[in-house]
């Protein structure tokens, strides 16, 4: 595209043919009209050679034409020819300044269309002729190409080839737009073209950067829109034309392609897609977000992708870690919300782009689906979804044994893991460590038979990392259901007794009175306690191991029995440990 102003050089214009601008005094009144012996002409003769297809208008009386021909006798010899001189002829027709057969040779004529005309002397130069070049009552043979034709009343025509269905905005004057466009000259001839410069045009509209045209002409289009603009001369580029590619007094023709429009006014545009059901929490500033995105320009032509990494954007919002305009337009938006953020470039990546996909003053669209997002605050969320009918006297405390089922997934449904796929509830003791901070956590302080939901952010779940089919920074959605209970056993303890100990504690276990304590001995005394209710072992565990554990720790010398030097409660064991320490 050329600007609006001077060129740096002009074309100089050579006079045109004056035998052709002569206005004739004296036309051979006596001819008769042409006889079908061959006798003289009364009118022109036109022969339409070349027509071409598409005429969308005709030469009529007053109009400016550009066109080319070659001038001969009768007998072929040439008198004149625009193209010796490289110059078009622009003239306005009808008017006198032409011969009159040159003026009634034109008339209807299109563009591109080609005509042989015979002119007879009475519409020539008559019975005069132009001394030296034309000898009198001579007949005028012409070969013309009309390349060009408007008029002083004419304006901007503007056809719509391409319309796209979704038009999110229009051209306004102020506008800046991006856009690629063909040009060239009414006859087809083309002068530029934006596509092979492999970069749109970029420009404001209605501030004088462009021709007065095309400021017209782009005036209401959408992004994605197709046009053809035809410009009259007084409009473009007038009497002085462009350097050497576009003439004077030259009709321009531009097909053009808008990319993307936006005002330096602009602000971020939101347009919600999808908003789920019973939201009750929006992202704000300071949140950390998981969201998927497709990103696009305005013409839809995709840029980037998360869908194609087959991750998630994870940042943190409001924050500067991505564009000021994405940071305005994920705030506010619920888990699961799908949303169009359409960003103008002076909040994305200004007039420099990014990259070879991102180029310079392009405003940028994200289809965003919100996965999730969390604070560095939360807490777990819990609620409960049902409760026994039955009173609850107790209820779960840390050190409980608990065996609970339960359905784990992402917040946008994705179903990670169930304690359903392994036909038995998952078991743990709570406060050891077993389960992630944040299930320990819910559990607590639950009934046998209630049924829970809880929302556990990344910082009480998996983290950063995320673990084994968790994604990293994911909130994690848990549907638990407590089946059962028991109370835990003190930290460090594998059995305790639910009355005093017996007083004479080795003699029982030695059943066999041999004065030592085989596994054996050990493992029948201690299932009897726990029979006769008088002691119980660490429940979630393998009975014979915890069994197993506790001889091994009474078995001081490794020898394989217990000797009553050896046999010592775990009480008294703390209490020494304690002595020693003082």
């Amino acid at each position: 595209m050329f600007p609006a102003g001077p060129p740096s050089h002009s074309l100089l214009r050579l006079p045109l043919l004056q035998l052709l601008l002569l206005v004739v005094q004296a036309v051979g009144r006596g001819l008769g009209r042409a006889s079908p012996a061959g006798g003289p002409l009364e009118d022109v003769v036109i022969e339409r050679y070349h027509i071409p297809r598409a005429c969308p208008r005709e030469v009529q009386m007053g109009d400016f034409v550009r066109y080319h021909y070659n001038g001969t006798f009768e007998d072929g010899k040439k008198f004149d020819s625009s193209y010796d001189r490289n110059t078009l002829v622009a003239i306005v027709v009808g008017v006198g300044r032409l011969i009159t057969g040159m003026d009634r040779g034109l008339m209807g004529m299109c563009v591109n269309e080609r005509r042989r005309l015979i002119v007879p002397p009475h519409l020539g130069y008559g019975s005069i002729g132009l001394a030296g070049l034309i000898p009198p009552d001579a007949t005028l043979y012409f070969d013309v190409v009309l390349l060009d034709v408007w008029n002083k009343e004419d304006t901007v025509q503007v056809s719509t080839l391409l319309r796209p269905p979704h038009c999110p905005r229009m051209v306004q004057d102020g506008d800046f737009v991006r856009y690629h466009y063909n040009g060239t000259l009414l006859d087809g001839t083309s002068f530029d073209t934006s596509y092979s410069r492999g970069g749109t045009y970029d420009t404001y509209v209605g501030s004088g950067w462009l021709i007065k045209g095309m400021d017209q002409g782009l005036l209401g289009m959408c992004p994605g829109e197709r046009r053809k603009i035809i410009i009259p001369p007084f409009l473009a580029y007038g009497e002085k034309g462009y350097g050497t590619v576009i003439p004077p007094q030259a009709s321009l023709v531009f097909h053009v392609l808008l990319i993307d429009v936006h005002n330096p006014k602009d602000t971020v545009q939101l347009e919600t897609l999808e908003l789920p059901p019973g939201c009750v929490r929006r992202a704000g500033a300071g949140d950390f977000m998981r969201y998927h995105y497709n990103g696009s320009l305005m013409d839809g032509t995709l840029f980037d992708s998360s869908y194609s990494r087959n991750n998630t954007y994870n940042t943190y919002i409001g924050q500067g870690y991505i564009i000021p305009g994405m940071d305005q337009g994920l705030q506010g938006a619920c888990m699961g919300e799908r949303r169009r953020i359409t960003i103008p470039p002076h909040l994305a990546y200004g007039e420099n782009g990014t990259g070879d996909k991102i180029p310079g003053s392009a405003v940028l669209i994200f289809n965003v689906h919100v996965i999730d997002f969390h604070n560095p605050a939360d807490v777990v969320e819990i609620r409960t979804l049902s409760r026994p009918s039955e009173t609850c006297n107790e209820t779960t405390k840390l050190g409980d044994f608990v065996r609970y089922h339960y359905n784990c997934s992402l917040l946008d449904g994705t179903q990670l893991f169930t304690s359903h796929d392994y036909g038995a509830p998952q078991e743990a003791t709570l406060g050891a460590n077993k389960v992630i901070e944040g299930l320990d956590t819910g559990l607590q302080g639950m009934c046998v038979g209630e049924r829970r939901q809880l929302i556990v952010p990344p910082h009480l779940a998996h983290g950063e990392s995320g673990a084994r089919g968790v994604p990293g920074s994911a909130v994690l959605l848990f549907e638990v259901e407590l089946v059962s209970r028991e109370d835990g056993l003190p930290t460090g303890y594998l059995f305790v007794w639910h009355e005093d100990p017996p007083a004479n504690l080795f003699e029982d276990m030695d059943l066999n009175k041999d004065g030592e304590v085989p596994p054996e001995e050990f493992s029948t005394f201690i299932k009897a306690q726990v029979s006769e209710g008088k002691g119980r072992l660490m429940p979630g565990q393998d009975p014979e191991k915890t069994i197993g554990d506790m001889f091994q720790n009474q078995d001081r010398n490794q020898d394989g029995k217990i000797t009553v030097d050896e046999l010592k409660l775990k009480s008294d064991e703390d209490e020494e440990r304690v002595h020693e320490e003082l």
